[in-house]
């Protein structure tokens, strides 16, 4: 240490003595994470101040701001960068919803967590290395970096300044130093902070975040370049000593080894913006921390003076900037490699991708180019296909082909796969789930899949696979066998004989669903689909039985084909709170209803008709963009069956469609908001109180054409035509819990009784897919 600062201090004294010999100026960011960004004010006031940014070094959110310029990035473009939705979005594990490819998206379940398995031990089970996803993140890091490594020939000596950054090697326990190589990949590896991102393999050893053993490396700055001057940057400190309750702090000493703060030259200077205590990728505060950065090196400006005597003017800056920006050969994919999967699902991947780079790549023609938006769209949807568990990007651009080659580090996801979930209500709506999965991949693709539903109001079985078609014009074969039991007498808390509706209501399904199916662009899909199966419904007429009495069964044998069109870009499967969804269904039905009369009805002999009919439904709902801290949401739905009318009122009702917009509604026997043709609006009001807390207030409208009403001799029969208007709201406060949603809820229903309903529920009101509707 002694001899490192006599050398800075007799360096000083030839650069006091000798002016015209050029002082060499280094720059060391800590990290710090989300407080990281603080370095862009620092190197925004450096700049302005004409300051001489010679080299730049940085450990983890370091690397990554001096990573960005060492690309060429000026501090406005790179606080454009950090402050836009697109970064956000990467940090927080979220993928862009135009890279969503709905068309690959499951039926929607209640599932809470999924469990995978391995395929040789379906006992052992493969625990998560990272809270978030680096899908998005990778992609943008090869987007940001990938021009810049290549006009430096791979050598970060050769960047527009010379730039270092540290990651940690766990196996040897030891700091390493990035000089070379994909500079995207050694400023991911070295912001890999363990357990929230998932680590990356640079020459076959696995890296984490370099802070875990040098967070600021002056020394490092200092041996590979001998800088006159260093100038650090520090948003970091090190961990508190671990508390006895606080196991994060326990697990942050174990993992971070102090590190020295210092810069090491007699002729350096520490800025250190004051900065508050936030979470690792807490970017809400970004704005603020890149001006606390930009207002503490201003105030240093001076003692920075002192060292430093020579200036690169704005002009100068700019100029060696642009030259070195335009040595960036564009972004032009002429082909790419696929390691980690097998022949097999080789062949699987060159289908479903563009097959254009795999032809010229057959034919030798390297005339046209594919864009680098292209490849990402087809990154993305290599991803959709849930088959890979983990892939890494990185494009490296070759001279020969004058162009990049996209390499893919790709992992087969393991083959079986578990979900749990469920609902704990409040009321009698409690429910368990579990589903169990085995995915087969090869040069053709399959699910097969099992789960079960059970509670005190629904039970449900659901059985069968698809099969995967990849093409250009991709598409799928799905079969299911599907078991449905809804109990609407269990969804009351207390049960009066004088209710109108009837306490007892019991409708089965048992059908087959069998669908064909195509995309629609990123975010639709249409499906062909026809069902096969019967329907039964037990129930009382009327409210005054007794045990002696017998149930009415009506029973309905049909098939089904039906045409479904489906956009869908909704940020959450149940309650979101931004997206649009639409949806259109054709349906023919032919049905035979078999009626048992029971003792509550006035029918004596057993009933039998044929019913066909044609149905067509419209739903629309969309969430606007929010407005500081509000989301307006409307919703639109019409419903047109040409059905008849069933052997008595209570059967005509269960066969009829429902509108149920508030998830409690899919639980309750409303027949009110049952009805063959009707219209409905509504609105939906969200105001984000926090990240994952909001609040709900919507309300809605819906009118049948005309109302069914229950004759004296409980038939039905249609009231006057639009006479009627049923009213619907409710205000709820939603948290999103890791494992689902934990909503508090008051609604109001329009009905003659108990209009208002109160209910605590944590998980999803969700179901297998229902027969008929």
């Amino acid at each position: 240490m002694r001899y490192k600062l006599s050398v800075c201090f007799v360096l000083f004294l030839f650069a006091g003595l000798f002016p015209c010999w050029a002082q060499k100026v280094a720059v060391v960011l800590s990290g710090g994470g989300a407080k990281g960004v603080s370095h862009i004010g620092v190197l925004k006031a450096l700049e302005e101040a004409q300051v001489p940014i010679d080299y730049i070094a940085g450990t983890s959110m370091g690397a990554i701001i001096g990573g960005l310029y060492a690309a060429g990035y000026s501090p406005v473009e790179m606080e454009y960068i950090i402050t836009s939705r697109d970064f956000k979005e990467w940090v927080s594990g979220k993928i862009d919803q135009k890279y969503i490819y709905y068309f690959r998206q499951p039926f929607p379940d209640a599932s809470w967590m999924s469990f995978k398995f391995k395929y040789d031990s379906v006992l052992q089970t493969q625990l998560p290395t990272n809270l978030v996803s680096p899908v998005s993140m990778d992609f943008a890091f090869l987007e940001l970096f990938a021009s810049a490594a290549a006009a430096a020939n791979y050598k970060f000596d050769s960047l527009m300044v010379p730039f270092r950054c540290v990651a940690a090697d766990v196996d040897e326990n030891k700091a390493v130093t990035l000089r070379s190589g994909d500079l995207g990949s050694a400023i991911r590896a070295s912001m890999t902070f363990p357990f929230y991102f998932k680590p990356i393999r640079i020459d076959g050893r696995l890296l984490f975040d370099g802070g875990m053993y040098n967070n600021f490396p002056s020394d490092v700055a200092y041996e590979d370049f001998y800088p006159d001057i260093i100038i650090g940057s520090k948003a970091a400190n090190n961990a508190r000593p671990p508390a006895d309750d606080d196991v994060l702090s326990q697990i942050r000493n174990m993992l971070m080894e102090k590190s020295n703060y210092d810069v090491l030259c007699e002729s350096g200077v520490m800025i250190e913006p004051q900065l508050k205590t936030v979470n690792v990728i807490d970017f809400s505060h970004t704005t603020e921390f890149i001006d606390s950065g930009y207002v503490a090196a201003k105030r240093m400006i001076p003692q920075i003076r002192k060292f430093v005597l020579d200036s690169v003017s704005p002009e100068q800056r700019e100029a060696i900037r642009s030259e070195f920006n335009k040595r960036k050969p564009p972004y032009v994919v002429k082909n790419y490699t696929i390691e980690g999967i097998t022949e097999g699902q080789y062949s699987y991947v060159k289908k479903l991708l563009r097959t254009d780079l795999e032809r010229r790549k057959k034919t030798g023609d390297t005339s046209r180019n594919q864009s680098l938006g292209i490849v990402k769209a087809d990154y993305f949807r290599l991803l959709a296909e849930n088959r890979v568990y983990h892939s890494y990007p990185q494009l490296t651009y070759s001279p020969s082909l004058k162009g990049y080659e996209l390499h893919i580090s790709a992992k087969q996801e393991n083959n079986f796969h578990a979900e749990i979930g469920g609902n704990v209500s409040s009321k009698s709506t409690n429910e368990f789930f579990l589903q169990l999965g085995y995915i087969y991949w090869n040069k053709i693709a399959a699910s097969f899949q099992s789960n079960a539903y059970l509670g005190r109001f629904y039970n449900s079985f659901k059985v069968g696979g698809r099969l995967e078609f990849p093409s250009r014009l991709p598409f799928f074969v799905e079969m299911y066998l599907i078991g449905n039991q809804f109990n609407y007498m269990n969804t009351s808390n207390t049960y009066f004989f004088d209710f109108k509706t009837p306490v007892y209501l019991v409708h089965r399904e048992n059908f087959i669903d069998l669908r064909l199916g195509f995309p629609i662009k990123r975010t639709g899909k249409i499906e062909i689909g026809f069902d096969m199966g019967r329907n039964r419904d037990s129930y009382y007429q009327t409210n005054t039985f007794t045990t002696d009495d017998v149930l009415d069964k009506t029973l309905t044998e049909f098939y089904s084909p039906s045409v479904t069109i489906e956009f869908n870009n909704l940020n959450r499967k149940q309650f979101a709170n931004s997206g649009e969804r639409f949806q259109t269904e054709f349906r023919f039905i032919s049905a035979n209803e078999e009626h048992s009369p029971g003792t509550t009805g006035n029918e004596t002999v057993k009933y039998e008709h044929w019913h066909n009919y044609p149905a067509a439904s419209l739903s629309y709902e969309k969430y606007f963009r929010k407005k500081g801290f509000y989301t307006l949401g409307i919703m639109a739905e019409t419903m047109i069956s040409f059905q008849d009318f069933y052997r008595n009122y209570t059967s005509t009702i269960l066969i009829s469609p429902a509108f149920t917009p508030i998830p409690e509604m899919s639980t309750l026997f409303q027949n009110t908001f049952r009805n063959p043709i009707y219209a409905a609006v509504g609105q939906r009001n969200v105001a984000s109180i926090s990240k994952n807390f909001d609040l709900r207030i919507e309300g809605y409208l819906m009118v049948p054409y005309r109302e069914i009403i229950q004759g004296q001799d409980l038939k039905a029969s249609y009231g006057p035509v639009l006479k009627k208007a049923y009213p619907a709201a409710s205000a709820s406060l939603i948290y999103q819990s890791p494992i689902g949603p934990l909503s508090l809820s008051y609604s109001y229903y329009n009905q003659e009784q108990k209009p208002f309903s109160f209910l605590l529920n944590l998980g999803y009101l969700l179901y297998n897919r229902p027969s008929l509707r």
